[in-house]
């Protein structure tokens, strides 16, 4: 008979965090024996996760240094306390501890167990649907995973995330004058009245000079697409020009990328 035991499956989206709980309470293992870092383990983990998203035609997770440093401490705690959790007291919670370990990511999720073996930890998250569902995340694309044993027993964790790149300002107003030439639109070469309207909170009026006919500002991860509503405005449009400024992300909850922008649109 194999011997596992799961406890919670966090995940942890943008804006409101997902959990999923086992419905039992997870029986403790016995704590005898040495203390070991398990490196192997690990990696095997690390293959075994992505065999199986192979299988269901999922792309391949990247191994993030940043999440397995975070996951190792992790991992290190629930030995010394002797129970699995994703959160013991005093605690930063995971995203806080995968952020403070340097990871940039959108969205985070989190498997923790304790078993025999590492086959038969895969298996016991393949069969608990809110594990499963962490680990064929379409969305993720990085992983970091640590094992440490005590005895015979191995302690796991594995934390996803869908990571994100961190870009400086020139960079992200690059990306979104590029999605606005593609429309057609010259792009302002200063970007200081857009730079400085993206800084004011929300609800504050526009302060600058040069008299846009329209402007937006939002924040959000993705530096690939302009927002769905701006895209709709913009096609029934006649705008002709825009200026585009980057700024710090305000009100941020937790250790999420985001980006925050401001643009402004002369006919």
């Amino acid at each position: 008979m194999r011997k596992i035991w799961l406890f919670l499956s966090l995940s942890f989206a943008l804006v409101l965090p997902v959990v999923c709980k086992s419905q039992d309470p997870a029986p403790q293992p016995a704590r005898t024996g040495r203390l070991q870092v398990r490196v192997p383990e690990a990696q095997e983990l690390f293959g075994l996760a992505n065999n199986v998203r192979a299988e269901q035609g999922l792309k391949q997770l990247e191994w993030d240094p940043a999440l397995a440093s975070a996951a190792l401490q992790h991992c290190l705690r629930m030995v010394s306390k002797g129970e699995i959790s994703h959160q013991f007291e005093g605690e930063p919670d995971l995203n806080a501890r995968a952020g403070d370990a340097g990871a940039k990511f959108s969205q985070i999720s989190e498997n923790v167990a304790t078993g025999l073996k590492p086959a038969t930890i895969q298996l016991a998250w393949l069969e608990s649907p809110g594990h499963r569902a962490n680990l064929l995340n379409p969305d993720s694309d990085h992983v970091g995973m640590a094992v440490v044993s005590l005895g015979d027993t191995l302690y796991a964790v594995a934390d996803f995330t869908r990571a994100e790149p961190a870009l400086s300002q020139a960079q992200v107003e690059e990306a979104f004058a590029t999605l606005l030439r593609a429309k057609g639109l010259e792009i302002y070469p200063d970007p200081s009245d857009a730079r400085a309207y993206c800084a004011q909170p929300d609800g504050t009026k526009y302060g600058g000079t040069t008299g846009p006919n329209f402007l937006v500002r939002w924040q959000g991860p993705d530096t690939s697409q302009l927002p769905p509503a701006l895209v709709t405005k913009l096609d029934a449009s006649t705008f002709h020009q825009a200026s585009v400024g980057n700024c710090p992300p305000q009100n941020l909850t937790g250790s999420y990328t985001l980006y925050r922008v401001a643009i402004l649109f002369y006919q």
